[in-house]
């Protein structure tokens, strides 16, 4: 019988001004290998960029190192919304670490440590069908909007990227206990 491999425990330690600098560049480099997973060139699709990002780490929400084994492995960034809405704005497991339930165990830490959030929003491009089937299979999100140049986000969204990208917006309403 094969044995499996232990299930990562993954702790949520928050950013430290003097460590925005590496988490961005770790963000930007992970979202390039989605670009480059999906076959595609670097520049054929708009990616976040470290310095168009620098900008949120100030903003109000938290940026978040995911840690397995004292070892940071990945990051996310959450913000509040409005009226019992968050916005899970980027959510990265560095290359090395797929696969390996890493992001799931960092999706759950995540809605353990909000658990006031009614709805997640998030989006992600089209081709990272990666993404696409860990939100929808694994995390419980459903699609509610594609954008495109016939339907672009609406302004001041957060989803509104220069250029003719394409991406799905998901939300997850989070299951209400009776009290």
């Amino acid at each position: 019988m094969i044995e499996q491999p232990p299930t990562p425990i993954v702790r949520l330690v928050e950013v430290e001004p003097h460590e925005h600098h590496d988490w961005l560049a770790r963000m930007e480099a992970a979202f390039a290998a989605g670009v480059s997973d999906a076959g595609l060139q670097p520049g054929d699709q708009p990616i976040p960029h470290a310095d168009e990002m620098a900008e949120m780490m100030q903003g109000p929400g938290e940026v978040l190192h995911l840690v397995v084994d004292d070892h940071v492995v990945g990051g996310a960034a959450v913000t509040d919304v409005t009226d019992g809405r968050r916005g899970l704005e980027l959510f990265f497991v560095d290359a090395g670490h797929h696969g390996g339930g890493v992001g799931g165990r960092a999706w759950d830490a995540i809605e353990a440590r909000y658990p006031d959030t009614r709805v997640w929003e998030t989006d992600t491009p089209y081709f990272e069908q990666r993404n696409i089937h860990f939100y929808v299979n694994r995390c419980g999100f459903h699609i509610v909007e594609f954008f495109h140049p016939g339907h672009l986000p609406p302004e001041g969204s957060g989803a509104d990227h220069p250029g003719p990208d394409r991406s799905f917006r998901f939300e997850k309403v989070m299951s209400t206990t009776p009290a």
